[in-house]
């Protein structure tokens, strides 16, 4: 079996319609008429679920990443309950620079944390390329997926060269990215050959759930926030656009998404991708004039709504839906990642009203 390259499989390799590539997921991404507008939710799989709780019980983070069964479970998970449009493969982005030679763990309640952090030219060099045998389970997985999820599209997962390498130069999570910013500001010419070093391996990773047959792929730049557009444009965009244009072969929309870009919407979708996502600061009407009548975007109900009695929820996301109707693609999705407290049975009644509103609006023409 043979995927083709808009997500398609076919035995022949000869593209059909039908099929997660013709999803209303895919279609919103490419800007094409949708029944109703396409929802899925950033950190679908994970805490909010009991049965993801249970599941990962007694196994850590960068295992359950690594063993395809049970990725292929946590992915499954959100679409069994929710009826969402879209899986996304569940992963961390720091699960390539792993496999890339980092010495690096994940810490319950802490995050990403690297045991010798990224300084000189020397540790530069000792990141190495991957290749496919080096994310086999990765690879592995996909496969799985797709076979199991049918016409419901995977969404592809990575993270973007900054936040990578915020990670590694900060040796964890952080707040103000000081020591990221010294690095980037001071020697210039070491923070390029970083980033360029993370987005070859990015490429890479993403490459190898393209080919096992995901549908699209999301780029998270979750920290570039941090940076103003100017720093963005110079020492950000070249690699993300490494990444990002560095698939324009592969036939399978590209979403990127950071937060607190409300200034670096335009710039991101200059970078290469066909959806930008939108955290809940800006209005998805806004930003669709900030990124240009070129690309879809995606978003943008702030998480902590969902914690808010049903009239609110409600209210907020027809607003929502209202507003990315100036868009020329929209994919309903929160602002950033669905909190671990939130109620799973919000989450699935958010699903059918999306779809509801929409598919009447839709059909009004």
């Amino acid at each position: 079996m043979t995927t083709d390259t808009t997500g398609t499989v076919a035995r022949d390799g000869v593209p059909r319609p039908g099929g997660p590539a013709d999803s209303p997921f895919v279609r919103a991404c490419r800007r094409e008429p949708v029944p109703h507008t396409p929802v899925w939710f950033m950190r679908q799989a994970g805490r909010s679920l009991p049965e993801y709780r249970e599941i990962r019980a007694n196994v850590g983070m960068l295992e359950s990443c690594r063993r395809p069964d049970l990725v292929a479970e946590i992915t499954l998970q959100p679409v069994r309950r929710h009826g969402v449009d879209a899986a996304i493969l569940f992963s961390d982005i720091v699960v390539p620079v792993a496999a890339a030679g980092v010495d690096l763990d994940i810490v319950a309640g802490t995050g990403p944390v690297v045991a010798e952090p990224v300084r000189t030219a020397e540790d530069v060099e000792r990141i190495r390329p991957i290749g496919r045998d080096d994310v086999s389970y990765v690879d592995e997985a996909v496969r799985l997926l797709v076979a199991e999820l049918g016409e419901t599209p995977l969404i592809g997962f990575a993270g973007a060269p900054f936040t990578l390498a915020s990670y590694l130069v900060e040796g964890g999570p952080s707040r103000t990215h000081a020591k990221t910013k010294a690095l980037m500001y001071g020697q210039p010419e070491l923070w390029h050959a970083l980033c360029a070093r993370l987005a070859d391996v990015t490429l890479s990773f993403l490459r190898v759930q393209i080919e096992a047959g995901v549908s699209a792929v999301q780029l998270f730049d979750s920290w570039a926030g941090a940076l103003s557009e100017a720093d963005y444009r110079r020492y950000v965009l070249p690699h993300s656009a490494t990444v990002l244009s560095g698939l324009a072969d592969a036939g399978v929309p590209r979403i990127h998404f950071g937060v607190g870009t409300a200034e670096l919407l335009g710039a991101m979708g200059e970078a290469g991708a066909d959806v930008v996502g939108v955290d809940w600061r800006t209005p998805l009407d806004v930003a669709t004039r900030r990124i240009g009548p070129d690309r879809a975007v995606q978003g943008n109900l702030d998480p902590t709504v969902l914690l808010a009695p049903w009239s609110v929820v409600e209210t907020e996301v027809r607003r929502i839906l209202e507003q990315g109707r100036a868009a020329p693609g929209h994919v309903f999705n929160l602002g950033h990642g669905v909190l671990p407290e939130t109620d799973p049975e919000v989450l699935t009644r958010v699903v059918a009203l999306v779809h509801e509103v929409s598919a009447r609006r839709a059909e009004q023409g």
